[in-house]
């Protein structure tokens, strides 16, 4: 009779866990469908509304993020990107893609910025990894080649 218990004591442990393993399952992939997908379709509809500044330009261990203050960018449509401060206006092209030929994570988005003039914007010029994305904020790193820096780069929402 008492290794009858044990057992029906048993099965029932095994139950309990087996039921909060399912439920539990079930809650992660209820909040997991809650969370953006990142896909280049999802962070071109956050940055096509809106304008946004360079809150934080960091390169070659300097902070130079004053370099691009009162300009406002726009990454409108075919990919074309403007940068305006009310009397300059610089155009170059952006783009989103989902992975990158030199990098060893095919799952990574990037983003991709392409000015030719002037100097100082050819700077942002680069294949950038989205590291965070928001709907009002995009945060990019870029580790160079040359001298294994790390750049980063935000985009905050006007």
């Amino acid at each position: 009779m008492k290794n009858l218990k044990k057992v029906q004591f048993g099965f029932l442990i095994a139950a309990i866990f087996w039921i909060t393993s399912v439920i539990s399952c079930s809650t992660r992939s209820d909040d997991d469908s809650t969370s953006p997908v990142n896909t280049p379709s999802s962070v071109i509809n956050i940055v096509n509304n809106g304008t946004w500044k360079v809150t934080y330009y960091f390169e070659n261990n300097q902070i130079k993020t004053s370099t691009f203050s009162g300009y406002n960018f726009t990454f409108g449509a075919n990919n074309v990107l403007t940068a305006n401060n009310g009397t300059n206006n610089y155009t170059g092209t952006w783009s989103v893609t989902d992975s990158n030929s030199n990098d060893d994570n095919p799952s990574d988005l990037h983003f991709n910025i392409g000015f030719t003039t002037p100097a100082q914007f050819q700077e942002l010029t680069d294949d950038w990894e989205i590291i965070e994305k928001s709907a009002t904020e995009i945060k990019l790193r870029d580790v160079s080649g040359g001298n294994g820096g790390t750049d980063l780069l935000t985009f905050t929402k006007n």
